[in-house]
């Protein structure tokens, strides 16, 4: 897992599509996933890849794979599933914490979608890898009612089918959420947490648009991302730094603005543990907390001290493009140049004179070589430690 890890991060600090690497992470959360069970690295490997070829496309059609993926069907109990004893696990979850939400469906919406699941199970391939396969013998044929539509029609009501047919049972239920309008709802309060702002609540008109974006885009994501990223709201300047960094997203853009030539991707697994977030390792179903929980007083002085080691690290670097910018011939003008570098929100006089009675410390200012590398490295990490840089 360790490489595997460290591969992400490569592709999110120097992979050429961000924005993708950022849908990556949004659904991994989403549809949180975690080793510790699944235990097998291929299989969290092949999940990371679905969110990446499917993340931005059809999400009827990822809803579909997730639920027919591996990880997943190991992660919740799916493949235990029998139909004289159906795992209400992955039934309950896709309501819950995929689709239309807590409190918008009852237990017996769960008891018939473990019902609607039964037979989609795993078997080895030839290669010994595991694959979904629909097993009949295990498929309860009767039919399911919900408290919901499930159809065009406004049926609540998956009829009986033979157990041959019987993996319709599991699409047509999915189909059914997907086209649920309490789902692209749900969709747009978290992708409103996760792009826009976690200050304040999405306001109803913002929540209804990006909804119905859903709905009129037949779940395609791309025109749902579209218009999050284009709306008024997400440019307002309120919604600057309205954001808590998850420890990922501090390390890599740390790792963009301050640089890690020679800095191994594996050194940032350890500081990553210590700040809360394992990649492919979520606490549970839910996923991250998120928010202010991220910052606990370990976790807070896990962030500072990984600023402290990658600013070190990269000290004759920060201090060789400093000093080729012209930003070395006063401490004035190195600090501006920093605090330009590293994107941070606005930091008070009270910080900018802390900052500058650092760079002043030891004496007068000289430019020198040795001061460069010693004033540059320390002025990056104490911005990259701020609290104004975990936001973003």
């Amino acid at each position: 897992m360790i490489e595997l890890r460290g591969w992400w991060l490569r592709r999110m600090a120097d992979g050429p599509r961000p924005l993708q690497e950022k849908m990556v992470l949004f659904w991994h959360g989403h549809f949180a996933t975690s080793v510790e069970k699944v235990r097998e690295a291929y299989l969290m490997w092949r999940q990371n890849d679905m969110f990446r070829r499917l993340g931005t496309g059809d999400w009827l059609e990822l809803l579909v794979e997730v639920a027919k993926d591996p990880a997943m069907l190991i992660w919740l109990d799916q493949a235990q599933s029998r139909k004289d004893h159906p795992n209400e696990n992955f039934a309950r979850e896709i309501m819950e914490l995929f689709t239309i939400g807590v409190g918008n469906y009852t237990e017996p919406d769960v008891y018939a979608g473990a019902r609607v699941f039964t037979g989609w199970n795993l078997a080895r391939s030839a290669d010994a890898v595991q694959q979904f396969v629909y097993v009949p013998a295990q498929h309860d044929t009767d039919a399911k009612t919900f408290s919901f539509p499930l159809y065009a029609n406004g049926s609540k009501t998956i009829g009986a089918r033979a157990a041959s047919a019987g993996v319709q049972d599991g699409e047509d239920f999915i189909n059914g959420l997907a086209g649920n309008p309490l789902t692209g709802r749900y969709l747009a309060g978290k992708l409103w947490k996760f792009f826009v702002s976690e200050f304040r609540s999405a306001p109803e008109s913002w929540i209804n648009r990006i909804a119905n974006t859903y709905l009129a885009s037949r779940y395609e994501m791309r025109p749902v991302i579209r218009e999050v990223l284009t709306s008024a709201e997400f440019w307002d300047p309120a919604s600057y730094w309205a954001r808590y960094s998850w420890p990922i997203e501090f390390v890599v853009r740390s790792l963009k603005e301050v640089g890690w030539a020679g800095f191994s991707a594996a050194t940032t697994l350890a500081p990553l543990s210590n700040m809360g977030q394992i990649l492919f390792e979520p606490p549970d179903v839910a996923g991250w907390d998120a928010g202010q929980t991220w910052f606990a007083t370990g976790a807070t002085l896990a962030r500072m001290n990984f600023a402290s080691t990658l600013a070190a690290n990269q000290k004759f670097n920060l201090a060789t493009t400093a000093k080729n910018a012209g930003m070395g011939k006063s401490a004035d003008s190195l600090q501006a140049y920093f605090i330009e570098q590293l994107s941070t929100a606005p930091l008070d006089s009270s910080v900018t004179s802390e900052l500058a009675n650092y760079l002043r410390a030891t004496g007068a200012w000289t430019g020198s070589d040795a001061q460069l590398q010693a004033k540059s490295s320390g002025l990056v990490h104490l911005i990259a430690g701020s609290p104004e840089y975990q936001l973003c």
